[in-house]
């Protein structure tokens, strides 16, 4: 198996965009009817998610440390949606098929036994990994959901209890799937660490033209069901650090700090810790209430909100002294680096994509080493 050859070969397919993945589709299907129902209606998404995981696969094909932990959870990931090992040669054919066809004169034999080796090893990793998965986890759990809080109009609060236990670490993400969203799963941070109850919260935003947060923050009632996947995501605490913590939240990607924050109160010694909820408006500061009486009565936890597109009336950043707390003006990245220094600190980072970002390279400008930075973006979750 040539892995510049493949890489080669895929660069020259991929410049057809979307058509690939929409001759895939429909070479699959063509040949395999029964495979339809396991797909959503719509495939814009599904279409974009096959084209970023083949380039992620070829990127990194001659590079197997880190590329077989990525298959092992796609395979363990596949087990929701029902797929068994009788379906991996019937999509490898498709997927031949559609390399070949863009492929065109550039097609050759060399190239076929590199595809179909390459296939080979990502089908045998997938399969042993879900295989694996299945001996001590389901391929999904079903949980209802006991309380729903509305704290906006675009977001709310809800918590799931989940028909047997659910492991999973604070920081963690499990994919969701509502029934009238069949086969649309969207990734959700719990915004709490493991209970003795198993219950779980998570916070939902509306995403305009999202398949699942409208369900969810619209339609989604006491005594409602979803599924859920297994839990994934490597934003999780470091507990053999004795640093002290510095947490940075845009918008929702509160939930998965709001978690971190927990496990670290459950310490005997907790450390320092400083924690950062930025958003547009004071009011999309939606859990600022219940994070005012949390540092209340935590003396090692400081809690600071900031909005970034309000100004203090002056045209400049500054504190807001309201019934609310003491709010800061200004972009949350900015408001970070001014309570600085932060070269001391494990940094755990999530929120919208630029704001994680700018956040983590202003935080190793100001000394922070990148190994004690962690982040999750909310587009790294979807994927």
């Amino acid at each position: 198996m040539d892995a510049q050859r493949l890489k080669d070969s895929f660069a020259q397919v991929a410049t057809q965009g979307d058509a690939v993945a929409l001759f895939f589709y429909a070479d699959l299907f063509v040949r395999n009817p029964h495979l339809r129902d396991m797909f959503p209606i719509g495939m814009t998404g599904q279409r974009e998610k096959l084209l970023r995981a083949l380039g992620h696969i070829v990127s990194r094909v001659d590079d197997l440390s880190d590329l077989v932990p990525f298959l092992q959870q796609l395979g363990r990931d596949h087990r929701r949606f029902g797929i068994v090992a009788e379906h991996y040669p019937q999509v490898g054919a498709s997927l031949l098929a559609t390399l070949r066809h863009f492929s065109a004169a550039a097609w050759t034999d060399e190239l076929a036994a590199d595809w179909s080796a390459a296939y080979g090893l990502v089908s045998k990793v997938m399969l042993e990994a879900a295989d694996e998965d299945a001996l001590t986890r389901p391929a999904w759990w079903n949980g209802q959901i006991l309380a729903v809080e509305r704290r906006r109009f675009d977001i709310v609060v809800m918590r799931v209890q989940p028909d047997r236990p659910l492991p999973y670490l604070a920081g963690q993400s499990v994919a969701v799937e509502v029934p009238t969203r069949l086969r649309h799963w969207r990734y959700y941070s719990m915004a709490n660490a493991p209970r003795p109850d198993h219950t779980m919260d998570f916070h939902i935003r509306l995403v305009d033209g999202g398949p699942v947060s409208p369900v969810l923050v619209r339609a989604t009632q006491t005594g409602d069901h979803i599924r859920m996947g297994a839990a994934v995501g490597t934003l999780t605490l470091d507990e053999s650090s004795g640093r002290d913590v510095l947490l940075v939240a845009g918008s929702t990607g509160l939930a998965p700090l709001k978690a971190i924050l927990e496990q670290i109160a459950r310490r005997p010694a907790p450390p320092r810790v400083h924690l950062f909820f930025g958003a547009r408006t004071r009011d999309s500061l939606y859990d600022l209430e219940d994070l005012t009486k949390l540092a209340g009565g935590l003396p090692w936890l400081t809690v600071v909100p900031a909005v970034s597109d309000e100004s203090d009336g002056h045209g400049f950043s500054a504190l807001l002294h309201s019934g609310d707390g003491d709010i800061e003006y200004g972009n949350l990245p900015d408001v970070v680096a001014r309570y600085g220094p932060w070269n001391a600190h494990d940094a755990y980072i999530c929120g919208p994509s630029a704001m994680v970002e700018q956040t983590a390279e202003r935080l190793a400008l100001l000394g922070v080493e990148r190994e004690r930075i962690r982040l999750e973006t909310f587009a790294d979750a979807q994927r």
